[in-house]
């Protein structure tokens, strides 16, 4: 067995004993041993591999050991006597040869990309450049400074140790899921009743009195943004501002330090056990499209000092510059089979040691683009699909980038569910009063089958939402016309300006009480809309109580009580509206139905049939009817679904009269031979989430709705003997 003895600063100290042995290939990453520590990484195109090791104290690097070893292109020693909390990076040596996309520079210190903890600051400096950045050949320059001064380390961690914590599994389907959006740090800095070490973190969100809320108002599952480590881009910290929202990654198995509230990783893990004893899953939002190192101009971090060539997608005739199909200076080369392994390794890592439920996918289709364009049979796609763990848990795609033939909504593979932005904009413009809506809020309201029955999928391939952490907040939509993103530093030319946004007289707030009336209405219609539609609804966190991010509708980079839920100032009438609905969604099966519903096949089975407000049945000519804003509909169901085979007295009926007009308009009760008996549940019309009268009412009564409002009736079936 060879043995590499470190090269040391001072014989004395703790490391000059440890010795360095061949160790294994895999797995990937330092791992504990019997006797030690596993060091394994990948390169290609290296010449030489160095492990470096540093005090925990100082951060001082005070040992260097060479990685002797190479098997199929992966460095491997296994340093005896090594333990968990050893702080360590690596230095590769290799060509710096832009022009052939190669950029290794020993002089750099880099994070190793399996590293499952990093300890210290990431420090804005010219060191962490690859190349002379006051060199006038820009990144065709060579930098000969040290950075180790400037990045944090990796840190050696006890897997086994953190998956001692138990986890209650949930496992419950899609279809049943109410999504929540939310951000760890700004759902939790603001609560008064947290510790000031607590707030923002993985531990707020496990707080009791947090845990409450969430149960309370009955989401079954958190969608958190970015929570792998991540960096400020350099632009950002010249501006004095930092990336709020996470999505610039440097680990895909690391924690953002800044949202534990001690030395702990196992805090996270901690976290998903008792949201999980609440009945609420956990899903992250992941970043595998790209990384913080930016362009050619960005800086090393590591990825591009360990293979650039490999690790990246260049540009095939310019290998000096990256392929950008994200929008964010690089993209990962997802079709190289060691980043596709490391990628797949990060996943089940989240799964099987930190206990999450699923994942949404950020920009997927650059996931799923091969070198031909996006292929819904990609090597990543297959990859899950196949995987005895991953293709158990939830898969949600964000089904667009910016390269070529990006926007693919509907064309995912049948283990994915979509954001469906196609919803999102239908619901936004049928509210607002625009023409020529009702065909599109119909499909859009049935769980857009046009978009997702093709390949098998059923509704809940559907993420439905009105808002999510990109654009407007819910008040904000119906308070601002125009976008208000000055704060950015960027002269309002950032975020969408497209937003089917209407204030509805007055740009910003106001003292009107008529118009707050109808943006608050809005706000119930929203709401009432996304909990009723089939699919699978997500809220944005804030929505449900009133927040306001003042106009900004790209908030990526407002990491202030701007973005923060303000828990001192919370619309309670509208959080109890919230919660009703979601409460009513969850007494009725019917709203999320497992298969598109489209005639039923018998009496009492599972159905959606359309009515214009007089309660005649839709036609062609109906449907096309241009300046219509008004529309009826009556979803039926088995209101105890896990019983074998359907009876009428299980068979329950929702109608909801929806007035998209901006004028009041009278409704007609439809006439249907076995929903007779109508009781009101709901509307958008007060504040008042339940009608004050929950009696039956005639078939010949009307009803008249406000401008811009909604109406909820329950009834049962009746009319039929059961035999």
């Amino acid at each position: 067995m060879s043995m590499n003895k470190a090269s040391v600063k001072d014989e004395s100290c703790e490391y000059s004993s440890l010795l360095l042995t061949a160790g294994k290939p895999f797995p990937l990453g330092a791992n504990l041993t019997e006797d030690g520590v596993n060091f394994s990484i990948f390169s290609a195109h290296a010449t030489k591999v160095v492990l470096c090791l540093f005090d925990p104290q100082n951060h001082i690097e005070v040992a260097q050991y060479i990685l002797d070893q190479k098997t199929h292109h992966i460095w491997h020693g296994e340093l005896i006597g090594a333990k968990a909390g050893l702080l360590y990076g690596y230095r590769v040596f290799g060509p710096y040869q832009p022009e052939l996309g190669h950029r290794f520079n020993h002089h750099k210190l880099l994070l190793d990309p399996y590293a499952k903890k990093l300890v210290g600051e990431l420090h804005q400096n010219k060191a962490l450049y690859a190349y002379d950045v006051d060199d006038e050949l820009g990144d065709l320059s060579f930098s000969t400074t040290d950075n180790a001064a400037f990045i944090p380390k990796c840190e050696v961690v006890d897997v086994e140790q953190i998956k001692s914590i138990p986890i209650k599994p949930i496992n419950r389907d899609l279809s049943k899921s109410i999504i929540y959006e939310t951000h760890v740090k700004g759902f939790t800095k603001l609560h008064p009743d947290l510790a000031p070490n607590v707030k923002g973190t993985f531990a707020a969100l496990a707080n009791p009195a947090v845990v409450q809320y969430l149960s309370q108002l009955g989401v079954t599952a958190l969608e958190l943004l970015p929570v792998h480590a991540f960096f400020d881009e350099p632009f950002l910290a010249e501006k004095n501002l930092n990336n709020y929202w996470g999505y610039n990654s440097v680990g895909f198995f690391a924690l953002q330090p800044h949202y534990l509230s001690s030395d702990d990783i196992g805090e996270f893990r901690s976290m998903v056990s008792t949201l999980h004893q609440a009945g609420i899953e956990v899903i992250l939002d992941v970043v595998y499209n790209h990384t913080a190192e930016g362009n050619q101009l960005g800086p090393s971090y590591h990825f591009r000092g360990i293979d650039n060539l490999s690790y990246y997608r260049l540009m095939p005739n310019e290998p000096r510059f990256y392929i950008n199909d994200t929008g964010c200076g690089n993209t990962l080369n997802i079709n190289h089979p060691q980043v596709l392994m490391l990628v797949m390794d990060s996943l089940r890592y989240w799964v099987e040691v930190m206990g999450v439920d699923g994942f949404r996918f950020d920009l997927a289709s650059c996931l799923g683009r091969e070198t031909y364009g996006f292929d819904p049979a990609s090597g990543f796609f297959d990859a899950l699909m196949q995987d005895p763990i991953l293709c158990q848990v939830k898969l949600i795609a964000e089904p667009w980038d910016i390269g070529p033939g990006g926007y693919q909504l509907g064309n995912y593979p049948v283990v994915f569910s979509e954001w469906n932005d196609k919803y999102r904009d239908a619901m936004r413009r049928f509210w607002r009063g625009d023409s020529a809506m009702l065909s599109e809020f119909a499909k859009r309201f049935h769980g857009s089958s046009d978009l997702f029955e093709h390949n098998g999928r059923g509704p809940s391939a559907s993420i439905n939402f009105i808002t999510s952490h990109d654009g407007f907040s819910l008040h904000d939509l119906v308070t601002y016309k125009q976008k208000h993103n000055e704060a950015n530093g960027e002269d309002n030319r950032d975020g969408h300006s497209e937003n089917f946004s209407c204030h509805y007289g007055v740009e910003g707030e106001t003292l009107d009480e008529s118009i707050n009336q109808i943006r608050n209405r809005q706000k119930r219609n929203f709401i009432a809309t996304l909990m009723l539609s089939q699919g699978v609804p997500m809220l944005l966190s804030g929505d449900e109580a009133g927040h306001s991010q003042h106009g900004n509708n790209n908030a990526y980079c407002q990491d202030n009580p701007n973005s923060w839920f303000n828990w001192r100032k919370i619309d309670w009438q509208l959080v109890k509206f919230t919660r009703e609905l979601i409460s009513l969604r969850k007494q009725y099966p019917l709203l999320c139905h497992k298969a598109f519903i489209h005639k039923p096949e018998a009496l009492f089975d599972n159905g959606i049939a359309w009515f214009n407000r007089l309660g005649e049945p839709m036609t062609k000519a109906l449907w096309s009817e241009h300046l219509c804003k008004t529309l009826s509909v009556i979803v039926t169901g088995n209101l105890l679904e896990d019983e074998v085979g359907a009876v009428p007295e299980n068979t329950q009926a929702l109608l909801i009269f929806i007035n998209a007009d901006s004028i009041e308009q009278a409704f007609n009760l439809p006439k249907l031979p076995h929903f007779a008996h109508w009781s009101c549940v709901i509307h958008s019309q007060t504040h008042s989430a339940i009608s004050p009268s929950d009696s039956a009412v005639q078939a010949e009564q009307k009803f008249y709705l406000q401008p811009r409002s909604l109406m909820i009736f329950h009834s049962h079936f009746q009319g039929v003997e059961h035999v």
